[in-house]
């Protein structure tokens, strides 16, 4: 006689432990529904919100870091030397690779090369980005920490650098490519630039 899926499932419900396993069975297709909602919503939301979201991640998991927007560090690039910020790079060596703002120094929060900053004054001005402005947010914390008091973290960092026009460089040429470090966050960066295969940047574009 063929067992009814009623009398099955009655089965599985009062095996011992089998409570556990359905809650965890649960607790997954619920994770998995928000995270497929999340997902849709990072995907279709507007870019300003999407930007906004950032901001709010950031302040939640560093506070409030000392921020200047790209127009600001675009400005403070051009200043003499005395005040022009030096900027460090907070990403890996694998996205600094495929471009970085020029002059920028590689900073790899994982392993970070500390002899650049015992050559610099603790009033120095230190601009730092990464890719939107999570990691960066952190080394700025540790620096401040550290007693550099002018470190700043730039808002959008790199990806909304390149999607504002501005130039980045490979081996000191300018390229229209920015590592998109994943697919979620790249989707912050213009589809164009998201760089596999970087290719060369045309000035006449």
């Amino acid at each position: 006689m063929k067992t009814s899926l009623s009398a099955v499932w009655d089965r599985l419900r009062n095996t011992p432990g089998s409570r556990w396993m359905w809650i965890g069975i649960g607790a997954g297709i619920l994770f998995i529904g928000l995270a497929g909602g999340a997902w849709a919503w990072w995907t279709q939301s507007p870019p300003d919100a999407r930007w906004q979201a950032v901001d709010r991640m950031i302040e939640r998991a560093h506070g409030p870091v000392p921020t200047i927007t790209t127009d600001e560090l675009a400005e403070r690039l051009q200043r003499p030397d005395s005040e022009r910020p030096v900027l460090l790079d907070a990403r890996s060596p694998e996205e600094y690779a495929v471009s970085h703002i020029a002059g920028a120094h590689l900073y790899d929060p994982n392993n970070p090369d500390t002899a650049l900053l015992d050559t610099l004054s603790s009033d120095q001005p230190i601009a730092v980005y990464c890719s939107v402005g999570h990691r960066s947010a952190d080394v700025v914390a540790r620096l401040q920490e550290r007693g550099f008091t002018r470190a700043v973290n730039v808002r959008g960092s790199i990806f909304m650098w390149a999607n504002e026009g501005r130039e980045v460089v490979r081996n000191g040429e300018a390229v229209a490519a920015v590592h998109p470090y994943d697919t979620m966050w790249g989707r912050l960066l213009d589809e164009p630039l998201r760089a596999d295969a970087p290719a060369p940047y045309s000035s006449g574009k």
